[in-house]
Parts: C-alpha cells; structure tokens; sequence
C-alpha cells in the first residue's frame, strides 16, 4: 500500500510514519514531501491510497494541496494532520474533502480508527 505522508517538519513526518509501521499491518510503501507542491507532485506520480498532511507548510500549504488532489483525483483519501485545530480551519478542510482531521500527535488508536474506515470496517 502507497501512502504518502506530507509535513515540512522532518520530525513530524518521522513520528507519522513510526505511527504507520508500528500499527498498520501489511506491506507499507511510504513516501514522503516536504510540501503541498511536492505532495500533488507526488500524488501524481504514484497514486497513494492515503495520504497525510499537514496544513502550515511553506511553497504550497495543506489546504492549497488538500483542494489540488481532490481536483485531481475526487476519490483521493486524504488525512490532514495539525496543530491548527480551529473549528474555521477544520470546517474548511472537510468541506474541501479531507477523509479525516487529526490533532497533532497522531496516536495508534487514531491510526488504527483511520484504516479501519479506509478498508470499511467502521
């Protein structure tokens, strides 16, 4: 499975994908962007099943990126994941089609709650 895991904070990205392999069983292809441009780059190139994003990013920020994908692909599963947890901010990644919103840290049970919807079982 291709999942494509977007922060501009190295950091971040790594504890993301820690989350990932720690949690999520199967065969894992992680790919990462350090921006939203690299992100609908990248989604482009390699169509990922998921992807997970953060919104404050320089270049290209998540919603920017967020609206980019889906115009590219409706049907993209898209998480966004960040500090900014303003209801404005939420109301309008999920009006843009974000599959999902997470408070940064992600956690294992919020992972897990993530791929249980992106496989149907919740």
């Amino acid at each position: 499975m291709k999942i494509l895991v977007t922060d501009d904070s190295k950091m971040a990205r790594k504890m993301v994908i820690k989350t990932l392999t720690e949690n999520i069983e199967g065969d894992l292809e992680i790919f990462e962007a350090q921006n939203g441009q690299e992100a609908l780059d990248l989604y482009k190139e390699i169509s990922p099943k998921i992807v997970f994003l953060d919104l404050t990013m320089p270049i290209m920020d998540g919603f920017t990126a967020l609206e980019k994908i889906k115009e590219f692909d409706e049907n993209a599963k898209v998480v966004i994941i960040s500090a900014d947890i303003q209801k404005l901010s939420m109301d309008r990644v999920l009006q843009l089609g974000a599959f999902n919103f997470v408070k940064k840290p992600i956690d294992s049970s919020k992972m897990k709650q993530i791929f249980e919807k992106l496989n149907g079982k919740s």
